[in-house]
């Protein structure tokens, strides 16, 4: 390995869906000699989309990672690290994921389709991380460039300047910044270079100052250079690129743009690292010093079949060795890297060693999770990278396995998918005794589905998952209940007294001993809890459990020779039971905090929808861009699946966000419908 810090260059490719990033990450590799030919979305043999639900879709479903190295004789080898990204918003976990091993984001744009809500959504996560931007304008040979440009500086705002242009009706492009000659599609390339200049000049006092006295022949080719790369990092320059990835205009010069114009792991904005947790963490800088002690981020997490867990990584501070030793966040047993590898594509190239800024890979070490930090000293305990902002998946299915005896095939397999997409969930519920997987959209889910079938064999049952519902009371009650069974040998008796009331609304449950004068022994006093809690447990109205309510035993009988502790369970159960039904039984509903984020044009439609859903709205805020958030509360079962419908209502354009905050009553008649639907099994007395 040749090359050092300063010549590594790490760029996402990101973007709406069919910009064309795929194929122009295979432009890339190929014009750097990465590989032979660049292979096609349509004959399956790209290097990225190497999946086979990828390949059968024709789009990409998970970040790729390729390199290219450029040899250089003056200015030293340059190493590429470039991430190819998914553009559908179904699958943006892995896209976001990649934001937190690079320096600069490619956000790619469509020449004929124009801003998309993706091109929108890139470049607002970009800029909140501290990235670089750039745009890439792909498939100029159609469209209308010249529209576009204007598009996106009235968008995006007047920093989006071109530093190239289409030239010969999109079959080439002509330089704006390195030298500005020739004869452009449209706008004059002298003037293209007088505003990319003019822009890149005036964020540096000394650069400024020069090129006011002597014009820019004064300025030396490594001022222009840090003045543009300290625009790029302060996002006062946005530089636009024009490529046609299929026919290979603008490739190369976009591999020059990228080899000496963009930021190296040097010169971009210090990765957010923080030591400690909650109010006690501070920041502190991770240093790309070869010699310091090791920092590395995990990004990434693949299960290969073939060459089992592997963990991908950004270093970004020391060096990573083979054979060295490293821990993974606090803890204490540090594991041996047996085999470091840089990626390409589906393959995997050992190497000896990563620097800082390289991207590389670690095998086979089970306990490495999705953002671990990698590091081989204590000193470098409780430090951790502030996390990306991930959509919370809203939308789940129930599953179970299609054939008996997989259950614990099926949730392995599920916690391996859960690992490599942060967007994708799998949980147990206990209380309703279900498994629910949860994401980001209906096709998410059915992609994940068709995933545990292709790759771990296992096939599964969906349903729509349950609502978690609970019961209470809604007045004070008494209750009784005499349990007695004679059998011919010793017999069975146990006779409870209790009292009912509700208790303010997320109290839970009191159990409460008022037992006077000793008619009900104290050992069996814990035998008429487990017999309330039976009930507690498992519903009395509904099949649900039970809060917020107090249960006071005030009296009892026993008998010396036939009590025991079974027949102050049932007692106590069916006291409770029987209190339960004259105290007004309530079924209680999850009632969540909203957040809908549209664009302003769908507005009305949304809180029109909303109010049809029994929701709360409780307020309205712009966020800019065109894009507004609706804050409201919410049934939980009434937006469980809310997903579908607000993206049809705004063309895949709307996103929400809920989180739990209380519990509520149903409506009359919910509740009756929830009751009837409940057929507890009938027990003899």
């Amino acid at each position: 390995m040749a090359y050092t810090t300063e010549g590594i260059r790490n760029i996402a490719l990101v973007g709406h869906s069919a910009a064309g990033k795929t194929t122009l990450f295979e432009a890339l590799l190929h014009a750097g000699g990465a590989i032979q030919s660049p292979g096609t979305i349509e004959r399956g043999t790209t290097v990225s989309d190497h999946d086979p639900l990828e390949k059968q879709r024709q789009h990409s479903l998970n970040a790729s990672i390729a390199s290219i190295t450029i040899t250089d004789q003056s200015r030293g080898d340059c190493h590429i690290n470039l991430l190819d990204t998914p553009g559908s918003q179904d699958f943006r976990g892995p896209t976001l994921t990649a934001l937190a091993a690079v320096e600069t984001c490619a956000v790619v744009v469509n020449a004929h389709a124009g801003i998309e809500y993706g091109t929108q959504r890139m470049m607002h996560h970009a800029r909140q991380r501290g990235l670089a931007r750039m745009i890439v304008v792909n498939k100029i040979d159609g469209g209308n460039p010249r529209a576009l440009v204007e598009q996106l500086r009235e968008t995006f705002g007047p920093e989006c300047l071109p530093i190239n242009l289409p030239a010969q009706g999109g079959k080439a492009v002509v330089d704006c910044f390195f030298k500005p000659d020739g004869v452009a599609d449209f706008d004059s390339v002298a003037a293209a270079h007088q505003r990319i200049i003019d822009q890149v000049v005036e964020i540096n006092e000394t650069v400024m100052g020069h090129y006011l006295d002597a014009g820019e022949e004064s300025l030396s080719g490594a001022e222009l250079h840090d003045a543009f790369e300290q625009c790029l990092r302060e996002g006062h320059l946005v530089p636009i690129c024009f490529v046609s990835a299929r026919t290979g205009a603008g490739v190369r010069e976009l591999l020059r743009i990228i080899e000496r114009l963009l930021p190296n792991p040097l010169e971009g904005n210090p990765p957010p690292f923080v030591k400690g947790t909650g109010a006690t963490a501070t920041p502190i800088e991770a240093k790309p010093d070869p010699a310091a002690h090791v920092i590395a981020d995990v990004f990434k997490i693949i299960n290969d079949p073939f060459v089992g867990k592997l963990s991908v990584f950004r270093v970004y501070q020391g060096t990573i060795k083979k054979d060295s030793q490293l821990f993974i966040d606090d803890g204490k047993k540090p594991f041996k890297v047996g085999h470091l590898f840089k990626l390409r594509g589906k393959d995997y190239v050992e190497i000896e060693q990563a620097i800082p800024g390289d991207i590389a890979a670690v095998a086979k070490v089970e306990e490495i999770h999705f953002d671990a930090v990698l590091h081989d000293s204590h000193d470098e305990d409780q430090i951790h990278l502030t996390p990306l902002a991930f959509p919370q998946p809203m939308f789940g299915l129930a599953v179970e396995p299609a054939h008996k005896g997989h259950e614990q095939k099926l949730a392995a397999s599920l916690h391996k998918l859960a690992e490599e997409d942060p967007c994708f969930r799998y949980e147990h519920n206990k209380e309703l005794n279900e498994s629910v997987i949860r994401g980001l959209s209906d096709l998410h889910l059915r992609l994940m589905i068709e995933r545990l079938k292709e790759r771990y064999g296992v096939e599964v049952k969906t349903r729509p998952p349950r609502i978690a519902y609970r019961e209470t009371v809604g007045v004070k009650a008494e209750g009784h209940h005499r349990h007695k069974k004679q059998t011919g040998g010793a017999g069975q008796f146990g006779e409870v007294y209790l009292r009912i009331e509700p208790l303010p609304r997320g109290t839970g449950f009191e159990f409460v001993d008022e037992v006077k004068g000793g008619t009900i022994p104290g050992q069996f006093l814990p035998a008429v809890e487990k017999g309330v809690r039976q009930v507690l447990e498992h519903g009395a109205v509904a099949g649900y459990q039970m809060q917020d309510l107090r249960v006071i035993v005030y009296d009892g009988k026993y008998h010396t020779v036939d009590s025991k502790e079974v027949a102050f369970v049932a007692a106590g159960k069916k006291a409770f039971l029987d209190a339960v039904a004259k105290a007004q039984p309530q079924v209680l509903e999850p009632i969540v905090n909203l957040e809908v984020f549209v664009p302003d044009a769908h507005v009305g439609d949304v809180t029109g929808g909303l109010a049809g859903k029994r929701a709360q709205i409780s307020g309205t805020d712009t966020l800019g861009s065109g894009e507004l958030v609706i804050r409201a509360l919410a049934p939980l079962a009434e937006v469980a699946d809310y997903q579908t419908e607000l993206k049809s209502m705004t063309g895949g354009k709307g996103r929400y966000a809920i989180e739990f905050s209380h519990y509520d009553p149903v409506p009359a008649q919910v509740q009756k419908k929830l009751i009837e639907a409940y057929k507890p099994k009938v027990e003899e007395d």
